[in-house]
């Protein structure tokens, strides 16, 4: 998101944050210490894929810290919407590129990877995920797979026991989703949830 962040400066005052906790709960404080420090509060808080979700649970533990949410390319918030979403994103690759991230998510599915192969594998979902993908002049951000590994299993976890989308009673802000027509998240799994849980909702 380094490229929008930069575009919206222009015009707004812009924070970037970038999470270091190796736990959801330990992401969520830390968001807390960064907000708190340094925002101008209540803010509005955008977050992508993985931040999405990092967003909406802070925004429910947080409520009067956050004016506005805003998602962006999140993944779906119940896991029956989610089933089909790895072969959406492998058919969407080359041969070549197929056969490459069908590797790596096989180490990382062993824990048999590092962080070079989940950037690797990362670049690749991103070119499943863009409909004409352009390469990133600089790439500052550093990997952990330690990180991914520990924070996915939870995030997961949460999803399949409801208790991801059950946040979203204790949410208080408008949330507005954007979600494009090549991602290959299914928007169903937004969209649905999401309006029958929260009485300010725009897709």
């Amino acid at each position: 998101m380094q490229p929008v962040a930069e575009n919206l400066s222009k015009d707004l005052g812009i924070l970037e944050f970038l999470q270091t906790e190796k736990s959801i709960n330990g992401q969520i404080e830390e968001l807390h210490n960064q907000l708190t420090s340094s925002a101008d509060l209540p803010a509005i808080l955008i977050g992508y894929s993985w931040g999405a979700w990092l967003g909406f649970l802070f925004a429910s533990r947080y409520p009067d810290l956050i004016k506005k949410l805003i998602l962006i390319s999140s993944g779906a918030f119940e896991s029956k919407y989610n089933n089909d979403l790895m072969n959406i994103r492998l058919n969407r690759l080359n041969p070549h590129d197929r056969k490459e991230a069908e590797r790596l998510l096989s180490y990382i599915n062993s824990d048999g990877s590092n962080n070079e192969m989940l950037k690797h594998f990362g670049k690749l979902m991103a070119i499943a995920d863009s409909y004409d993908s352009l390469p990133a002049d600089n790439d500052p951000v550093d990997f952990d797979l330690t990180i991914y590994q520990s924070v996915w299993a939870e995030a997961s976890r949460l999803r399949e026991a409801n208790e991801l989308i059950n946040c979203a009673d204790k949410i208080k802000c408008p949330v507005v989703a954007f979600h494009g027509d090549y991602d290959s998240h299914p928007i169903d799994g937004v969209e649905k949830p999401l309006s029958d849980k929260l009485r300010d909702f725009l897709e």
